[in-house]
């Protein structure tokens, strides 16, 4: 799989079902109505095409309302942006086909651009009769394109040893010091682009000397580095932030570029570093 990267904000890279999702985009995880849709609202005006949004975070319906009256005020068309939501939980085909169309209702859009499997938790055989369902959906025309969120290897594999369709996207925490290189090379490998759902690392390891070295020879602040990093190696990012300031300030990362050096500099940070949920290796 060759690496596909994006130079403009509004730059996207091609799934495997053909559709195309925007590289950069706005994650709005914990965030209450009010922050959710002026976050959205924000980067949609600082030139953002892609939201994501779960059901878990109870958010759909003002991450919606944003890009809708952001389209309205704009006259922008629904197909130049992207919006993506996931399953909570993992319980059965019937479920899932039920708690996507009311997502979908919550969210008052028509159609999701790509739905996740939030989580691999369920076991093997409720894994393959949820993903039936996303199938079904895709092919209902509910959801432009499917993919999965924290699968490990075996999950992954699970997908190619069935014959099935398999995942356009895996999203997976993805920063440097968190890099999953097993995940990343089965996903690789069959065509799955990686997605980072905690690309900053919470902020984590933005005093780490590396890269505040590296921000300072840039004239970039520390999570414009790691994100820049993430968007070099090919990697779907979607920092949050409620603050407008810095909603803008994460997107100036197309204006430079990380020296090999840098590179993997960055790359030898990795200490898996867990900052929120891990259940890669979930049965």
């Amino acid at each position: 799989m060759s690496i596909q990267t994006v130079t403009s904000l509004d730059g996207r890279v091609k799934m495997l079902d053909g559709n195309t999702i925007p590289q950069f985009g706005l994650g709005v995880y914990e965030m209450d109505d009010e922050q959710t849709y002026q976050a959205c609202k924000w980067a949609f005006e600082a030139g953002y095409k892609h939201v994501d949004t779960a059901e878990w975070y109870e958010n759909e319906g003002p991450s919606a309302r944003a890009m809708l009256d952001y389209m309205e005020e704009s006259d922008t068309p629904r197909s130049s942006l992207f919006f993506t939501s996931k399953l909570k939980t993992n319980r059965g085909y019937d479920e899932t086909l039920r708690d996507l169309r009311n997502s979908l209702k919550v969210a008052g859009l028509e159609y999701f651009d790509l739905y996740l499997m939030h989580s691999a938790i369920g076991g093997p055989e409720m894994r393959k009769n949820v993903w039936r369902a996303c199938v079904d959906a895709q092919k209902e025309g509910l959801v432009k394109s499917i993919g999965v969120s924290n699968f490990g290897v075996k999950h992954i594999q699970e997908f190619v040893d069935q014959g099935v369709p398999l995942p356009t996207v895996n999203q997976v925490d993805l920063h440097p010091f968190m890099r999953h290189p097993d995940i990343v090379e089965i996903c690789q490998k069959h065509n799955i682009l990686l997605e980072a759902w905690g690309p900053l690392a919470r902020a984590m390891r933005f005093d780490h000397a590396s890269v505040q070295k590296i921000a300072k020879a840039h004239g970039k602040d520390q999570a414009q580095i790691m994100l820049r990093w993430g968007l070099q190696h090919g990697t779907i990012i979607i920092p949050k932030s409620v603050s407008q300031k810095r909603i803008i300030s994460n997107s100036q990362i197309f204006d430079f570029e990380l020296s090999k050096d840098e590179m993997d500099e960055l790359n030898g940070l990795d200490e898996y570093l867990v900052t929120d949920w891990d259940v890669v290796d979930c049965e």
